[in-house]
């Protein structure tokens, strides 16, 4: 049986045994029906949820002329960005309302909530939010994105009662209204996207970010399977509530479910606490797959140079080991005890270094000085946070922020921990993958041969998983798995 994994630019073919089985999201079970993508439809239902919010009161009985209002709007990395895309209806359909009480447009701040990723170009914000809303805001100064090292723009709002420090956004602080714009699609850090995950990640601190993004939250045994149980969304609630109760406000969160082409399928407004459980429920029938009547020994998909965080995240290792356990996380549930992941991956070094500036630092001290596993660098998180020419391009020239790169290794180890073996196919530098604990082949069907010698014997079951980075994912379960 022959198939086309994703590899650098292009695919790489495999042939595998005629029994693999294959998933694509969206295609081998479908979706949930999203609702018709026009964009009167589209607007009159963001419309009828921001109208009938869960747990607060609406925008216009919240806003008044001379209210300050600020946006926060999710970075390109998740979303989409056709016309009529979540972002660009939510948006013009909240200032729809908050201009029919009195808002003015002079009082309104669009802010990008990219965290530690890059801050949002000129050009993504056009792609982000269309030529309209750009146009509307861009020339009078009112888009910004938020950004974790200025000091004058930021809050010290303390610390939880767990103990995590919390630095939020002041932006945000200051205004008398703080509208969320979010996207309910699963995601391997604490089971979704939006609700209080948004803010916890998005508009905050490195040193907040450090209270989940790292070993001792993400090496849990809650971590792996994906869910909305684990201590890390547990984190995320507590740090979304801090900021709540050190505001004195609510967030009026504005969250669509998603379908794997980034469809609205349901959208619902509200306060978070009240309104996620609620919109999780919907997103759990597109999210949380139940489809698999077996454990696999082997999974195969391909990584391109391009996606996700940007171009080189399919190349550079440390980026790549995020991917790879990505994968893991969402997957666990089917995965053998002994399973074995075959991957396509130029992987050629191309680290993209004005992207991730600190990575190839970051890569050449994982080789030294006792770091035998991943988890052993996290001692180095503040000396790579507090770098200032890391910090630097972070502010002025569109990197992602340091600490970010303990978050992709946090992660990244937990591939190592839940396989067997990883093997990287085709790989143009294959001592950068060996480098990471990663064996390496020319072909897949090598890999394969070797894997059964070694870890899986002669008749596996294989889970063949193309087009794994160019839809939206999925988290695979057995038929009969509780979620």
């Amino acid at each position: 049986m022959k198939f086309e994994f994703e590899y650098g630019q292009g695919t790489m073919s495999a042939e595998l045994p005629d029994n693999t089985d294959s998933f694509i999201p969206g295609v081998t079970v479908k979706d949930p029906e999203c609702l018709p993508q026009d964009w009167d439809t589209l607007y009159n239902e963001t419309l009828k949820s921001i109208r009938n919010p869960i747990g607060m009161q609406t925008l216009t009985e919240m806003a008044h002329k001379g209210s300050k209002v600020v946006f926060v709007i999710p970075d390109i990395v998740k979303g989409g960005n056709h016309a009529t895309s979540h972002r660009k209806v939510s948006i013009t359909a909240c200032l729809d309302e908050l201009y029919s009480v009195g808002v003015e447009k002079k009082d309104i701040l669009l802010l990008f909530s990219n965290g530690l990723h890059p801050r949002a170009t000129v050009g993504e914000m056009q792609t982000i939010l269309g030529e309209k809303l750009f146009n509307e805001f861009y020339f009078t100064n009112q888009i910004t994105s938020h950004d974790s090292e200025d000091y004058e723009h930021l809050v010290d709002l303390g610390f939880t009662e767990a103990g995590d420090h919390v630095i939020m956004n002041k932006y945000v602080f200051d205004a008398d209204i703080a509208i969320l714009i979010g996207h309910t699609q699963g995601n391997p850090y604490g089971g979704y996207s939006a609700g209080y995950k948004h803010c916890a990640t998005g508009i905050s601190h490195w040193k907040t970010i450090a209270a989940h993004h790292v070993p001792k939250v993400m090496h849990k045994a809650d971590f792996v399977p994906v869910s909305t149980k684990s201590s890390m969304r547990t984190k995320f609630d507590e740090h979304g509530m801090h900021m709540e109760e050190k505001m004195g406000k609510k967030f009026f969160c504005c969250d669509a479910v998603l379908d794997s082409q980034s469809r609205q399928i349901a959208i619902f407004s509200g306060y978070a606490k009240e309104m996620q459980p609620i919109s999780w429920k919907v997103a759990d029938k597109r999210t949380y797959v139940k489809w698999a009547d077996k454990k696999y020994d082997v999974i195969v998909f391909g990584m391109p140079t391009n996606f996700h965080y940007g171009n080189g995240m399919g190349t550079n290792p440390i980026q790549m080991m995020q991917a790879l356990s990505a994968q893991v996380i969402r997957h666990k549930r089917i995965m053998s005890d002994h399973c074995v992941f075959i991957v396509s991956s130029i992987c050629d070094g191309y680290f993209h270094e004005e992207r991730w500036p600190y990575l190839k630092e970051l890569y050449d001290m994982f080789q030294h000085d006792y770091n035998n596993i991943l988890p052993d660098m996290n001692r180095y998180g503040e000396y790579f946070a507090t770098n200032e020419e890391y910090i630097r391009k972070y502010r002025y020239a569109n990197a992602f922020h340091p600490f970010h790169g303990f978050s992709m290794m946090s992660c990244g180890h937990i591939a190592e921990m839940n396989t067997s073996a990883i093997y990287i196919v085709g790989a143009r530098e294959p001592g950068i993958a060996r480098s990471m604990g990663l064996k390496t082949r020319a072909t897949f069907e090598e890999a394969l041969a070797d894997a059964k010698k070694k870890y899986v014997g002669e008749n596996p079951n294989i889970l063949a998983l193309p087009l794994t980075f160019k839809t939206t994912a999925v988290h695979l379960c057995m038929k009969d798995d509780l979620i």
